[in-house]
């Protein structure tokens, strides 16, 4: 669904306290290449690795350290290219959400990620097809009202919320019936 990329875009802006438009998801095929920083230069600086999670695990571990990680160094000849594509948010709408929950502001976000939640385990329950995450997190999005995350307790109602209205969605989408 490519919600991941949405909600690391999410989880990148608010790191680095800047908005949407500032950070690119780049499709890879090669998965080498996981994060890149373009300066105001012009130049860019990319993280490259084998795409096994032992690296970044090793990593938030040790640091400020560096610590072995079991992983194989990366063969750059085996790789032989490297391949970009922008990502279709036609083909992705999870991640064309995740960019509108982030703009939207306030308990979008929470809202965008306790309907994919609900929607991701309904379809590995058989509940809804695949095409269907989307729909649901997206009726989520329209019904239930973004407000100002003022605190945790607002926060924690607006994903009680959210996952109350995606699983609504999801019985209309299954005929009511559950898995």
């Amino acid at each position: 669904t490519m919600m991941n990329k949405g909600l690391e875009v999410i989880e990148a802006c608010w790191l680095f306290s800047t908005d949407t438009s500032r950070v690119e998801v780049v499709l890879h095929p090669q998965s080498v290449i996981h994060s890149m920083v373009a300066y105001s230069d012009g130049s860019v600086l990319a993280e490259l690795g084998n795409p096994d999670m032992r690296t970044p695990i090793a990593h938030a571990l040790a640091w400020p350290e560096r610590m072995a990680s079991g992983v194989e160094p990366l063969d750059m000849f085996a790789v032989a290219r490297l391949d970009f594509q922008r990502p279709d948010m036609a083909r992705f709408p999870c991640l064309r959400l995740a960019y509108e929950a982030h703009e939207a502001g306030g308990t979008a976000t929470a809202i965008l990620n306790a309907s994919n939640e609900v929607a991701v385990q309904a379809f590995l329950d058989g509940r809804i097809r695949f095409t269907d995450i989307p729909r649901v997190i997206e009726q989520a999005l329209s019904g239930v009202t973004a407000v100002p995350a003022a605190d945790l307790d607002t926060v924690l109602v607006a994903d009680a919320a959210a996952r109350r209205d995606a699983e609504a969605s999801v019985q209309r989408l299954s005929g009511g019936c559950a898995a």
